[in-house]
């Protein structure tokens, strides 16, 4: 697995279609049986994912990103994109370890909604009814070089 930024968001965002500064871009928790990390080809949307494999711990929604920003990094010669980290409150045991998050422009449903990134963890977690945060990188959710 590894961390994956997906050819319909390079494409979307070179015509003009996502603006990652003020759209509404959202995050969905995948467990272990996900395909966001193997499947970038032929992906448009959520939809055509053959298996998202969303988180189904208790007390676990979707989350929209706040704060989002787009900053220039002159000292790397990239761009960052950046928000305020994300916390699930009292995210409860699922059926199998959550691997990482996909990051995608909302619309209205999954056959809408365009998938931005998979983010991968550095590690499977496990859910245990305490508050789960991602705690962004300092140098950005996406750099972009």
């Amino acid at each position: 697995m590894a961390s994956v930024v997906y050819n319909e968001f390079k494409r979307a965002s070179a015509a003009g279609e996502i603006d990652l500064d003020t759209d509404d871009i959202w995050l969905r928790l995948v467990m272990s049986n996900t395909t966001c990390d193997t499947e970038n080809d032929a992906i448009a949307f959520l939809d055509d994912f053959t298996t998202i494999d969303v988180c189904d711990e208790a007390n676990y929604v979707d989350k929209a990103l706040v704060n989002e920003a787009v900053n220039k990094d002159d000292a790397n010669d990239r761009a960052e994109f950046d928000a305020d980290d994300v916390t699930w409150t009292a995210l409860g045991v699922g059926t199998r370890t959550t691997v990482g998050v996909l990051v995608y422009k909302f619309v209205a449903t999954d056959a809408d909604h365009v998938p931005i990134a998979y983010v991968e963890f550095s590690g499977a977690v496990t859910h245990d009814g305490t508050n789960f945060t991602i705690q962004w990188n300092a140098e950005g959710i996406l750099q972009f070089g």
